[in-house]
């Protein structure tokens, strides 16, 4: 697929921006902070619903504005598709599909797939646990955009069992009342709970095998990575309500039990954690505390891994997305868009040159760089300048 128009109106620093592309390479050209990243964060923003630099909406609107436009014509398969997103801070974002009504703004998940690339996902590697579940909670809505409901019902009935047991902890004592609440929330949390973490578990499996190449292309393959889930219903917890980490690279066994199943562990884990709940006024158990392990080798790169070989495995949690996305849907012209963002100019030769040659064949790559030179030779195509509230065409 491709994005083939692109309209701003009041997103970030631009007050009116509108762009054709066309497939193959596109390359947006600027000094830094000129607004090359707004451009780029807006397609994703399209295509996720999310930033990949800022968590709240307020920050994408524009100084003055108040509320934010970006229009956008993908063509998938041949097939054309129109949409308009009206970001509205602190209010219901809404959607047009096809210049029909309004609806949902969730409702244009899966319609435009990208793939982004940028210095931020360092964290991936060397940040703490959520940004690692928010990498899987992301791909799994653009994989199946319903799992977006998923992670949506689950944490607003995480939210109601924390209230639950923060009022608890302040009353200074567990009540029978406090006592049958919290086991109906328990049953709520554990249904919850187990949809997401299936749905984890599956995805996991599938990137498992492509992280495991992707960082063997990008790197001498003297080292293996992988990507392990470990779960708080199935790993001991620490006293600060953590996974503590054994060490090992094992499958976890519950990649083979189904919803029903796992929901009873679910229920089994917050019996043996109640006591420690309550006396923490927080829910210690559930897909919100548990870790995509990422390792190399047969140590964690967490901690261990070079600068060189953090980029490597960062990137190659990227590609491996890709790769998932693209085996989806194999329909011609399906494959995703994929987003360099300034990722060039952190990277030496030997990793840009690999990436490079690797990213070449999508159909659409859309690549930000301060200086021209920083894009590797494999990625010519349409150059264009951005300039303080425009681009130069």
């Amino acid at each position: 697929m491709f994005v083939e128009y692109l309209s701003l109106t009041d997103f970030r620093t631009y007050t009116q921006l509108d762009i054709p592309f066309t497939p193959g390479t596109t390359v947006f050209v600027g000094s830094n902070g000129v607004g090359k990243t707004n451009i780029v964060e807006a397609i994703g923003y399209l295509a996720s619903l999310s930033s990949h630099r800022v968590s709240t909406d307020g920050p994408l609107i524009r100084f003055g504005a108040e509320r934010a436009l970006v229009r956008a014509r993908i063509v998938r398969g041949g097939q054309s598709t129109s949409l308009e997103l009206e970001i509205n801070p602190g209010k219901a974002n809404r959607v047009r599909i096809n210049r029909a009504n309004p609806v949902r703004a969730r409702d244009v998940l899966g319609i435009l797939r990208t793939v982004l690339f940028a210095p931020e996902d360092l964290s991936l590697v060397k940040g703490d646990p959520s940004n690692r579940r928010r990498f899987l909670d992301e791909l799994l809505a653009s994989l199946v955009p319903h799992h977006a409901a998923t992670r949506s019902d689950y944490e607003r009935v995480l939210k109601q069992r924390n209230a639950l047991l923060k009022s608890a902890r302040a009353s200074g004592r567990f009540t029978s009342t406090h006592e049958s609440t919290l086991e109906v929330w328990d049953q709520h949390m554990a249904q919850a709970g187990a949809a997401l973490l299936k749905a984890r578990l599956e995805l996991v499996e599938l990137l498992q095998p492509h992280v495991a190449a992707a960082y063997a292309s990008l790197t001498d393959g003297s080292k293996m990575a992988a990507a392990i889930y470990r779960s708080t219903i199935d790993l001991q917890l620490s006293d600060e309500g953590e996974i503590e980490n054994d060490g090992g690279a094992q499958d976890l066994p519950l990649s083979s039990l189904s919803v029903p199943e796992l929901a009873a562990k679910y229920l089994e884990a917050f019996r043996a954690q109640r006591k420690k709940e309550v006396e923490r006024g927080i829910s210690l158990v559930g897909p919100h505390r548990d870790e995509l392990e990422l390792v190399l080798g047969p140590t964690p790169a967490k901690g261990y891994a070079s600068h060189g070989e953090t980029w490597s495995l960062a990137l190659s949690l990227r590609l491996a997305s890709y790769y998932v996305l693209r085996e989806d849907d194999q329909t011609p012209g399906a494959a995703p868009v994929l987003i360099l963002d300034d990722v060039f100019a952190e990277l030496d030769t030997q990793r840009r040159d690999k990436l490079a040659g690797i990213v070449a064949g999508a159909e659409q790559v859309i690549v930000t760089a301060a200086v021209v030179e920083d894009i590797p030779a494999a990625l010519s195509g349409e150059k264009l300048t951005v300039i303080p509230g425009g681009v130069d065409q």
